[in-house]
């Protein structure tokens, strides 16, 4: 076998690891408030995410398409290059999930890419308009979730208020079934597509796909959500925690309230067209928990936790860059000796 050959083995072996660590890393996404709430159980919750975020993988590549194209230009993305940065994002991932706190495993791939690209060919590798809509998303999907999850919470408040609180509750409860499986469907159609375009690169940098074409292979899709879809099974309790109950104290109507303003922000950024592009559904959840919250009374959001989740958002991209960085220069390192 040739050493390009076993770079790519490498590069899938990584790309897969990291999309089954994003798996139970994010689990608490769809889950969280569904089990906080004991809409669900964790076991059925698990499930459930578990299934819903392989047909979603499965759904469409557009997400995929915009990492292949629009980080770094492709001829730049060696097996080197993607290496270093898919185990910058594997330790980031795995540092935080320890901790127990909710980082974007969207912005340690996106960081880790740049890092490695930026050590290997300086900064005029990166696509700087497509890196910019790729940020711009980043950013302003949480926003968005706080803004959109206030709105439908007030409106929930405004059409149920004259109900007594248990029976509102009572029947919240079971759509929270339907929230939690929909948000589940969408973190698998955004997330998993990013290990897809990650493999897509490697593919086309090792000469076995052409640079015209940057849309998955059907086994590439299928090995992704698989592996998705099986570090969602294994569940990640410690952000269950965090993203649950430390943010914001929901209860069932709540939790669905926050389950679709983040199903209708990760969806349109998905599905739209013209857009495509990778949203953390970890910020997204977050925002979209704290604005429902703040529906309520501002004061009911725990926003001393929400700033130690900003800390960790903002410190991201620089971290993972800087690793990536660390682990190309080792990589060459080795290889050139």
């Amino acid at each position: 076998m040739t050493s390009l050959g076993a770079l790519l083995i490498v590069v899938v072996f990584l790309a897969l690891a990291f999309d089954y660590i994003n798996g139970f890393h994010d689990t608490a996404n769809a889950i969280a408030t569904s089990v906080s709430t004991r809409a669900l159980t964790p076991k059925r919750a698990v499930i459930l995410a578990a299934g819903l975020n392989l047909v979603g993988a499965l759904y469409s590549t557009g997400v995929a398409q915009t990492i292949a194209r629009d980080i770094i230009t492709p001829k730049f993305a060696t097996q080197e290059v993607v290496i270093a940065a898919l185990l910058s994002a594997i330790v980031w991932n795995l540092v935080t999930w320890y901790f127990g706190i909710p980082s974007s495993s969207s912005h340690a791939l996106i960081g880790g890419m740049i890092g490695a690209a930026v050590a290997k060919a300086g900064f005029t590798v990166l696509q700087w308009y497509g890196l910019g809509r790729i940020i711009a998303a980043l950013i302003f999907s949480p926003i968005i979730g706080i803004f959109l999850g206030f709105i439908i919470m007030k409106s929930m408040f405004f059409i149920f208020g004259r109900f007594s609180p248990s029976r509102v509750n009572h029947g919240f409860k079971k759509m929270q079934v339907f929230s939690a499986g929909l948000l589940a469907f969408n973190h698998g159609s955004n997330d998993a597509q990013k290990s897809m375009g990650i493999i897509t690169m490697a593919l086309i940098a090792g000469g076995l796909q052409a640079q015209t074409d940057i849309a998955p292979h059907l086994w590439v899709k299928l090995a992704c959500a698989l592996a998705m879809a099986a570090g969602t099974a294994a569940g990640g309790w410690k952000i269950i925690h965090t993203m649950g109950g430390k943010i914001f104290k929901l209860e069932p109507i709540n939790g669905f309230a926050a389950d679709l303003s983040s199903s209708i922000v990760i969806w349109s950024a998905t599905v739209f067209p013209g857009l495509h592009l990778p949203v953390s559904t970890t910020h997204v959840v977050s925002g979209s928990i704290m604005g429902v919250g703040s529906a309520k009374r501002v004061s009911a959001v725990r926003w001393g936790v929400a700033k130690q989740m900003l800390v960790a958002w903002l410190v991201t991209i620089p971290t993972t860059s800087l690793l990536a960085a660390f682990f190309y220069t080792v990589l060459m390192k080795v290889f050139l000796r």
